[in-house]
């Protein structure tokens, strides 16, 4: 299945480095953010990519041109003027597609402007800030039993900020927020049938939006809850919370 990541936004909530390079390019252990969510994918079988760019896109397209050879030994001969490879430790056998789908675009808008690349067939979708140890291919045999349009991977995001428990004036209790505390949320890790896209009546929606909606009112809308590790890359904050984790022992969203 081909693999659909939007990564065109602006990233204006982590802006003290967005301004250099897309969000989804910011890296975690030296490596983009977009990277770690590829490799997950791939990890399960699915190496076709379809990047939904837009943001300093031409950031993406180099890294991805150059990241051969980057990964690479290589003999540079200034005499002939030609480089040899003589080793690489890129294994990866993706085929990405960067498509420039627009500054402002909306995600609906980039869906519309990928939708001949897609084709007539199911097709995955995530964020380009968001990582998780999700089983892929369990969320699809999920989206196959269900018969659905649109399969949400629904998580629920550790809180930052500690529960009080009040009688009248007075503190009963206090205790950091946990995740049972929060409510259900939209992950990303989609599974999308391509009438899908049918619901997106014109470019300046956002999928998340009205065609959601009314995919969900039509009863095509169903979640597979994961209960497992997921975090997004929202701010410095949350970057810098990922950095700790890729330096800890376990790495939690690497199952590759």
């Amino acid at each position: 299945m081909k693999v659909v990541i939007f990564a065109g936004g602006y990233g204006t909530r982590i802006s003290e480095e967005s301004y250099l390079k897309p969000k989804p390019m910011i890296e975690i252990g030296g490596m983009p953010i977009l990277w770690h969510i590829m490799k997950l994918y791939s990890h399960y079988g699915h190496n076709d990519f379809i990047i939904c760019a837009g943001y300093k896109q031409n950031v993406i397209k180099e890294w991805f041109n150059n990241y051969r050879i980057n990964m690479s030994d290589v003999v540079f001969d200034f005499e002939t003027g030609t480089k040899k490879i003589i080793g690489t430790h890129a294994k990866e056998n993706w085929k990405v597609s960067v498509i420039d789908t627009g500054l402002d675009t909306k995600t609906g808008g980039r869906l519309l402007k990928i939708k001949r690349l897609i084709g007539d067939e199911p097709f995955l979708l995530t964020y380009g800030d968001g990582v998780a140890n999700v089983d892929i291919n369990e969320v699809i045999k999920f989206h196959r039993s269900q018969s659905k349009t649109v399969t949400v991977t629904a998580v629920r995001p550790e809180g930052r900020f500690g529960i009080l428990e009040i009688e009248g004036d007075e503190i009963k209790s206090f205790h950091e927020k946990r995740k049972e505390d929060a409510g259900w949320i939209n992950g990303g890790f989609m599974v999308v049938e391509p009438e899908a896209l049918d619901y997106i009546e014109n470019p300046d929606m956002m999928f998340e939006a009205e065609p959601l909606v009314r995919i969900a009112e039509d009863g095509e809308l169903c979640c597979y809850r994961h209960n497992g590790f997921w975090q997004c890359m929202d701010t410095m904050r949350d970057k810098e919370r990922l950095e700790a984790l890729y330096k800890s022992d376990r790495i939690p969203w690497k199952v590759w």
